[in-house]
């Protein structure tokens, strides 16, 4: 067992009490997803040679891995804006990885290849959220479209990318950082979101497999996806 302050400890308890609260709440939305019975298609197949319900579905679902088949990739631009989408959510992944290890095994975080993945993951989703908040903030389409959950939840994100950062230098006793404040801040930080994103739209990954699911067994039956590339 590591040794703790009291005030680390605090967050710590607060963290995982959030995380029941989270997992509580998950669970009575995806009960209420599966409650739904799923429409049965009217349609006669459209081409059982080239696609149906299962293999439409299952590309569908994994469509998020294949950025050949994505429309938006196919210039540099899209392949640069999808590439900054794969690190932004790394770094999402590194920083609850951070959150969650450093409270059970913090001397895990410390081995250098695994400190120092978790950190440029981390850094590299902070610098991509940076700029995000420049592309809501600056374009005019952009303003249109966002709701003030969107600013907030992305503010929020590069608060917690930023002291994310800051409580992996800590661990690691890297770039000066000695005050060990910054793990009990992101500790209560990852506390707030655990709260508060199934109420937001960051919830949007909960219903991802759903959705994708669903469209993917309507068009593979009807036999319009995958599509068909000359």
């Amino acid at each position: 067992m590591h040794e703790v302050s009291p005030a680390l400890h605090t967050a710590e308890v607060v963290h995982w009490i959030a995380l029941v609260v989270m997992a509580i709440v998950y669970t009575m939305r995806i009960r209420w997803l599966l409650s739904f019975k799923l429409a049965k298609d009217k349609s006669a197949p459209g081409n059982p040679a080239q696609s149906n319900k299962e293999r439409g579905a299952r590309h569908s679902l994994f469509n998020v891995a294949m950025p050949w088949s994505m429309e938006s990739t196919r210039n540099p631009k899209g392949f640069v804006f999808y590439l900054s989408f794969v690190l932004f959510h790394l770094g999402v992944v590194a920083g609850i990885i951070l959150a969650f290890v450093s409270t059970i095994a913090p001397d895990f975080l410390r081995i250098p290849v695994v400190g120092w993945t978790v950190m440029t993951l981390i850094v590299g989703a902070l610098l991509v959220s940076l700029y995000r908040i420049g592309r809501r903030t600056l374009r005019p389409l952009m303003r249109l479209i966002s709701t003030p959950d969107d600013y907030f939840s992305l503010i929020m994100l590069t608060v917690w990318f930023a002291v994310g950062a800051a409580t992996q230098a800590y661990l690691m006793g890297i770039w000066g950082v000695t005050n060990g404040v910054f793990q009990i801040v992101y500790l209560y930080l990852t506390s707030f979101f655990l709260l508060y994103v199934p109420f937001s739209k960051i919830s949007h990954y909960l219903y991802y497999p759903f959705t994708r699911t669903y469209i993917g067994r309507a068009l593979g039956h009807r036999g319009s996806y995958p599509v068909v590339r000359s």
